[in-house]
């Protein structure tokens, strides 16, 4: 079945490859985003032959004409498809790091040429620089951000020590936003054997917490709240 899986995966990434580019040359941001959606549908099908359910629901009463951060802790390659799919009224974008925006068809050109923050995490000037511009460009048109403080995926599912200066800096520059804390569960046995195999009926459980207006804060008080809710309801 894993075999399979990489075939149908391998095919998807192929397939939307020259789809992405049209969209971006021929038809602009907007026709890219709605192909990235359905590109990351498509991801979650092929994982879905595995027998991978998950649980996911999308909040009510979002906040209108005002940016988003969703903060989340990190579990495996495969949260970021869910995410995308199931929130994909908020056209999330996301902070990732600089070496998945070359050489991956699909990932690395919607990485490239969909709004998200390529991150050098070598060089402080380049990350610091991008997530600035990062803030700006979701702060321009009330746009939705993606963030995995812990900066790097937990191969357990043990919960990882915040890396805090990305998230800060965001908070900063985005006084006017709200955070959605989200806490992922059992992804990382999709990866408990690396990339091969990947196990069969994993159920993936996304639990969306309440959400913060970062005003109402002070930003290390916001910090601790969110990394509190986020791991308090890790298993």
């Amino acid at each position: 079945m894993t075999v399979i899986f990489y075939l149908l995966f391998g095919l998807v990434l192929v397939i939307f490859q020259p789809i992405q580019w049209v969209c971006v040359n021929l038809f602009g941001f907007n026709a890219h985003e709605k192909s990235v959606t359905f590109l990351n549908f498509s991801i979650v099908i092929c994982l879905r032959v595995l027998g991978t359910t998950f649980k996911l629901k999308a909040p009510e009463n979002l906040p209108k004409d005002a940016p988003i951060l969703i903060v989340s802790n990190h579990q495996s390659l495969w949260d970021i498809p869910p995410i995308i799919w199931y929130l994909r009224q908020l056209r999330p974008k996301f902070v990732s790091k600089i070496e998945l925006g070359k050489g991956i068809p699909s990932v690395s050109y919607n990485l490239r040429q969909g709004g998200a923050a390529l991150i050098d995490r070598k060089n402080p000037r380049q990350a610091l620089s991008e997530m600035i511009k990062f803030a700006n460009f979701l702060n321009k048109d009330n746009r939705c951000g993606v963030i995995f403080p812990e900066g790097t995926r937990s191969k357990t599912g043990e919960p990882k020590r915040f890396q805090r200066k990305g998230l800060e800096l965001l908070i900063k520059k985005m006084p006017d936003a709200y955070i959605i804390p989200i806490t992922i569960n059992n992804s990382w046995k999709l990866q408990r054997y690396g990339m091969f195999p990947m196990p069969l009926g994993v159920c993936i459980k996304y639990d969306l917490h309440p959400i913060l207006k970062i005003s109402d804060f002070e930003i290390e008080d916001l910090i601790n709240t969110v990394e509190f809710q986020i791991k308090s309801t890790i298993k």
